[in-house]
């Protein structure tokens, strides 16, 4: 709930439909407050606003309880001059007993049509074992696609996936995955019907 908040919030400033097109400009500001038993609220946020239409906007709130536990949320998003734009919100909860959890995504989209979106998330159980996971999506502004993802955990070694088809309908697809016994990796190419085609 709190990185939808901030990115509607950075999305609704970059809008920035009060101000004049040619308004130009930086802000700061950031503050913390202490509360009963050492727990504490800290933030800052940040953006600019350019001459010719480029902007951004980002922020971060930490809070803690005066126990050891934390949780850190960030959100940022800018738009560059051409059209661009690009999004990042994400989270991250420290535990007093050493555990932790981390979540965070960003997507971009270019001005000639290309995009990429990507989320993941880690953690850290308090005792010791962790895990991670992420995929990415991404597709060019000549309709070539990618499709990949990563995920691994203590005792089973890192596992990563890939399809990549490009404009003229040819795919590839590979998967590697590294762990204490070693790297083992397959893959091959398919053209646009699906009969195997050399790799190149």
């Amino acid at each position: 709930m709190v990185r939808m908040m901030m990115c509607g919030v950075a999305l609704a400033v970059l809008a920035g439909m009060s101000l004049p097109a040619d308004a130009a400009g930086r802000f700061a500001a950031g503050g913390i407050a202490r509360g009963p038993a050492g727990g504490f609220v800290a933030g800052h946020a940040g953006g600019f606003r350019g001459p010719r239409g480029a902007a951004g906007i980002h922020g971060r709130t930490t809070t803690g309880d005066g126990a050891g536990d934390r949780r850190t949320a960030s959100a940022g998003a800018v738009r560059g001059p051409n059209g661009s734009t690009a999004e990042r919100a994400g989270s991250t909860t420290h535990s007093a007993d050493g555990s932790m959890q981390h979540q965070s995504g960003f997507k971009a989209n270019g001005a000639t049509g290309g995009s990429i979106s990507s989320q993941g998330s880690s953690y850290r159980n308090a005792d010791g074992s962790a895990g991670v996971s992420r995929t990415t999506t991404a597709t060019g502004a000549n309709g070539g696609t990618y499709q990949g993802s990563t995920t691994g955990a203590t005792g089973q070694g890192v596992t990563r996936t890939r399809e990549v088809t490009g404009a003229n309908g040819n795919t590839y697809n590979g998967q590697t995955t590294v762990s204490k016994d070693g790297i083992t990796h397959t893959g091959g190419c398919t053209n646009a019907s699906g009969q195997a085609i050399a790799c190149r």
